[in-house]
């Protein structure tokens, strides 16, 4: 069914004339835009107990963080200030309320661009809300990036973006995809970008934040998301910022002894180079909505699976909607990494170095290379056996033009493409489709193709098909 668009105003005034929604509304880095919209909109007073911005660094330590002063745009200080609003909001009104009075306190702490313009516009939004029982509230707290080059618009669009999540809450909370998709009524993606969701509390428990995540990314609200090693939703540019990545794209479904040995051997390569920390590297497994998207439609179940696996071997998951390779660096490129490491495997690579796949950009080929291969990007390929010969081959057998060729050479010499030498080269037979395949007909051969922890858990839990019995 169609869903009506209602205008920021139009909302901002049913929940104002909705006598059982009352709360605070506090907000840092952006002026009072969201108060604003209730204000205007009249009947504010059946809404809005308190407004507040604590736009004094001193005041802010006060009264979110204990005296002590810190981070101000970040999701600690976020909840610290949903905490501190929706506990003042019980104490002070807990005794005085009817009934059916359910209470919230919203709060943002965001930058939007100064007045040299030299910084990036964003930050954090959040909602603590009371639904089904008093006392008992729940949480949705979102990340956000400003887009627009003026901080008058920037104020603008988190105006309208905080009315859009407190409306959500309360009408769409039992729809998370509408409710996602809500936060940009009257907006667009030109002007604002949702990189982070999360939801929680005792009305909210069906919900799987990784799913929620994954639509972010589906709906185009977001290029990419990102979940550690727990499965728990992360920031990128809190997670990524100023670290070591090493990045690896498949499909992973399942990962085999293949995906283990890529692992494996990246990791080991990386460990030989200056810049190496154990304590700030990264290992990404990396899936794409091409791969996920490959009988036309999400499976959210087989996507579950797949990062439930990837987890459980201790690696962290990135989702994203780039099918080139190039804008995958771009992305995380702006994240300020000190080393980034992409992995594919050599047939991946041969297609890389295909011309036709850049007719889009205006510099073909030596632009996508020059995007491709910053002055911390690096290249390893993990190599492919001839299944006629039972020949290793290594990126420097891959056929290119000769054109191409030139460039090859280039970021060869230069130590920006290598090779990964030390794969096993008895497990370079296996693919994740001839698993599937396998585990579909009840042939038990895949069990000797994928790691001892991805055998034991697809088969306890029924994963891909496996038939129990």
């Amino acid at each position: 069914m169609e869903r009506e668009v209602y205008s920021i105003k139009r909302k901002a005034l049913m929940l104002n004339l909705d006598a059982t929604k009352y709360g605070t509304i506090a907000e840092i880095g952006g002026g009072q835009e969201v108060a604003r919209n209730f204000f205007q909109a009249g009947g504010a007073s059946g809404t809005v107990a308190k407004t507040i911005s604590a736009y004094d660094k001193t005041f802010s330590d006060h009264l979110y963080n204990d005296g002590k002063s810190g981070r101000y745009v970040c999701l600690p200080r976020l909840e610290k200030m949903l905490d501190a609003e929706y506990n003042e909001l019980v104490s002070v009104l807990g005794s005085k309320r009817e009934s059916q009075m359910r209470f919230f306190a919203f709060a943002n702490t965001v930058e939007t661009l100064n007045f040299k313009k030299d910084n990036l516009g964003g930050g954090w939004l959040g909602v603590k809300f009371e639904l089904s029982t008093p006392g008992e509230p729940n949480e949705v707290v979102i990340h956000v990036r400003l887009k627009e080059n003026d901080g008058i618009l920037q104020q603008f669009t988190l105006g309208s973006i905080g009315v859009n999540l407190i409306f959500a809450c309360f009408y769409y909370h039992s729809t998370p995809n509408t409710f996602l998709q809500s936060l940009l009524d009257n907006l667009d993606t030109d002007r604002v970008e949702i990189t982070m969701a999360r939801m929680s509390g005792p009305d909210l428990e069906y919900v799987d934040n990784r799913l929620l995540c994954l639509q972010l990314v589906k709906n185009n609200m977001t290029s990419a998301v990102v979940f550690d090693r727990c499965g728990k939703v992360e920031q990128p540019s809190d997670f990524l910022y100023k670290r070591n990545a090493i990045v690896l794209r498949g499909r992973f479904h399942p990962i085999t002894y293949v995906g283990f040995d890529i692992l494996k051997t990246s990791y080991a390569l990386f460990k030989t180079e200056q810049g190496y920390s154990r304590d700030t590297t990264l290992q990404i497994c990396e899936l794409t909505l091409n791969n996920l998207l490959e009988e036309g439609n999400i499976n959210e179940r087989d996507f579950l699976e797949r990062v439930d696996l990837l987890n459980g071997m201790g690696q962290n998951v990135l989702v994203s909607n780039f099918r080139e390779f190039y804008r995958l660096v771009d992305y995380l490129g702006q994240f300020k990494l000190n080393n980034l490491r992409i992995v594919v495997g050599l047939p991946t690579f041969k297609k890389v170095l295909e011309k036709s796949y850049y007719e889009n950009l205006r510099g073909g080929i030596l632009e996508a290379m020059g995007r491709m291969f910053p002055n911390n990007t690096r290249f390893y390929i993990y190599p492919s056996i001839d299944k006629k010969t039972g020949q290793l081959l290594l990126v420097d057998d891959v056929e290119m033009e000769d054109d191409v060729r030139h460039i090859f050479n280039y970021l060869v010499d230069n130590k920006k493409i290598r090779n990964l030498r030390k794969a096993k080269s008895e497990w370079l037979h296996i693919s994740s489709q001839e698993v599937l395949k396998l585990i579909a007909e009840g042939n038990i051969k895949w069990e000797k193709m994928v790691p001892k922890y991805v055998l034991h858990t697809i088969k306890a839990k029924g994963l891909f098909g496996y038939k129990k019995g």
